[in-house]
């Protein structure tokens, strides 16, 4: 039995229908493991030795009533066998902040936090720019119009977005792209992401999930009507799906990065064999792909884990 520090966003507050987060932690605590609920902004560092404060977690199946803590009690995190980094972007300073604490943990924290702090979505994927649409990363209002220019259909979205924030499909004269980015001026510092539009996104953008690098389940999440978006979050429907040829490649290439980077848990968004995206922060699926009858991917992660202990 391990004693499993899992530190996220409150867990009173997560939609268990769909959270990875809650389908992991059903999982340790079937193989026995202790669980203990904390919050990112408990972590504290004196003297180099990071400690935050705990709650003893019982989690059930069950909606209204999936959680059970304990009272609060303080734990330095060298003394516990893991700890889960699985709160929620925004990938902000506090996140950068929180990954730098967790590397002076004193024992397994998943995801690597460094290799976290080293990947963000958005940014992390240009490794790999040779499997990806058209992407320029920029402020620069002359290149994003000659990029427009140049594609007809753009899509542009923030550096440091996520759950389909803020994003935008700008077609050729559209009027509202200087009032656009006009916003995006005032409310992001960081430059912008702006991609080629892949008209094949109303047929789904595929999640693949990857555990230590290898391919562990996927599900194909259809936008609705009128939609570009396909997060769940965004009404997105799940489907299920099979990998491509191509998006076999795009595994092989991206898995063993991961794996060297301490990315236990990643997943990859493709949309019509391209890769958009690779999230490390809080990636999920997992509870998607059981409902579709795929692979039993928490059990994958905790054979993962327990290899390492």
């Amino acid at each position: 039995m391990a004693d499993v520090v899992v530190q996220m966003d409150p867990i009173t507050g997560i939609n268990i229908a769909g959270d990875s987060t809650f389908a992991l932690l059903l999982e340790a605590q079937r193989r026995g493991h202790r669980l203990l609920h904390a919050t990112p902004d408990r972590l504290s560092m004196r003297n180099g030795r990071v400690m935050t404060e705990v709650e003893a977690l019982e989690v059930r199946d069950e909606p209204s009533n999936h959680a059970t803590l304990g009272p609060r009690e303080p734990v330095a995190l060298d003394t516990v066998d893991v700890v889960l980094l699985r709160q929620d972007p925004p990938f902000d300073m506090a996140y950068v902040t929180s990954t730098h604490l967790l590397e002076r943990a004193g024992t397994l924290v998943v995801n690597d936090p460094e290799g976290v702090r080293n990947a963000p979505e958005k940014l992390f994927v240009i490794e790999f720019a040779d499997l990806m649409p058209d992407t320029l990363i920029t402020r620069d209002r002359g290149l994003i119009r000659a990029f427009r220019d140049e594609f007809g259909e753009i899509v542009v979205k923030p550096l440091y977005g996520n759950g389909g924030q803020a994003v935008f499909k700008i077609g050729p004269g559209d009027s509202n792209m200087s009032s656009l980015l006009d916003m995006f001026e005032v409310t992001f510092r960081e430059p912008y992401v702006i991609q080629r539009f892949l008209p094949k996104v109303t047929e789904g953008d595929k999640r693949i999930i990857l555990i230590d690098g290898e391919f562990a389940g996927a599900v194909n999440r259809v936008p609705p009507a009128g939609e570009i978006r396909s997060n769940m979050v965004r009404g997105g429907a799940a489907a299920a799906t099979d990998l491509s040829e191509r998006e076999r490649e795009i595994c092989a290439r991206v898995g063993p990065r991961l794996r060297e980077m301490g990315l236990i848990f990643a997943g990859l968004d493709v949309i019509d064999g391209y890769l958009t995206e690779i999230n490390v922060t809080s990636p999920t699926g997992i509870r998607a792909v059981a409902k579709l009858g795929g692979p039993d991917v928490a059990a994958m992660f905790w054979d993962a884990v327990e290899g390492r202990l």
